[in-house]
C-alpha cells in the first residue's frame, strides 16, 4: 500500500486525497503538521530534503515529492491522465500554472490569514496577493468560457490541481462572485463520482 505524508488542510496535499478517493484506491495517510515545523525535523528531512508535504512513499521505499508530480504518477493509466500527447501537454500547462501563478497568491493569502497571527508582518503582503490573485482567477474564468473542464472536454488532473486551492480561496479573502464560470466549474467538480471534501 502507498503512504502519503501530508497535512489535511493543505491544498497541495488535498489534491492527492481527492484523486486517490476518486480512484477508489487504498492508501495510508500520515499526518504531518507542516505549519508548525513537522517537516523540518531531521527525520522528515531525511525523507524529503526540501522539507515540504506532500510526500509519496511506495511499498518498496521509493519516495516522490512535489504534489503535481505525484498526481501524474498516481493517475498514470487512468482516465484522469490522457493518453494523447497534446492533451498531456495541456494538462501540464495548467499544472505549471497552478504551481507558478495560482498557488503563490491564492494559497499564500490563505496561509497568512489562516495560520499567522493578526499582527504578523506578512499581513502586509495581502493586498498585493489579492490583486495578483484576481488576475489568476481572471485567466481561469476566461478559459472556462464555453468549457466545462480545463482540458479535453473531460474532468482530469488539471481540474483536480486547480480545484484544491480555488474552492477555498475565500479563506484567503478572495471573492469568487465575479467569476460565474469558476463557480459553475467548482460545482461540477463537487458532483464528480468519489469526490470527498478537504479535511481541516
Amino acid at each position: 500500500m502507498i503512504t502519503i505524508y501530508g497535512m489535511r488542510a493543505s491544498g497541495n496535499c488535498y489534491k492527492l486525497q481527492l484523486l486517490l478517493d476518486q480512484l477508489g484506491r487504498d492508501y495510508r495517510w500520515i499526518d504531518v503538521d507542516s505549519a508548525h515545523g513537522a517537516t523540518r525535523t531531521p527525520e522528515y528531512l531525511a525523507m524529503n530534503p526540501n522539507g515540504k508535504v506532500p510526500l509519496l512513499e511506495l511499498e518498496d521505499g521509493r519516495r516522490l515529492a512535489e504534489s503535481d508530480a505525484i498526481l501524474c504518477y498516481l493517475a498514470e493509466g487512468t482516465a484522469f491522465w490522457p493518453d494523447d500527447p497534446w492533451l498531456r501537454a495541456q494538462t501540464l500547462q495548467w499544472l505549471f500554472f497552478e504551481q507558478y501563478s495560482h498557488e503563490p497568491c491564492i494559497a499564500v493569502a490563505r496561509f497568512i490569514r489562516g495560520w499567522l497571527p493578526a499582527g504578523h508582518a506578512r499581513q502586509g503582503e495581502l493586498p498585493a496577493l489579492l490583486e495578483r490573485g484576481k488576475g489568476v482567477l481572471g485567466v481561469m474564468e476566461q478559459h472556462l468560457a464555453g468549457r466545462e473542464w480545463f482540458v479535453g472536454g473531460r474532468y482530469g488532473l488539471a481540474d483536480i490541481a486547480l480545484y484544491a486551492y480555488t474552492h477555498c480561496a475565500g479563506d484567503g479573502g478572495f471573492d469568487l462572485s465575479p467569476y460565474p464560470g469558476i463557480l459553475a466549474w467548482l460545482a461540477r467538480v463537487r458532483t464528480q463520482p468519489g469526490h470527498t471534501p478537504m479535511q481541516h
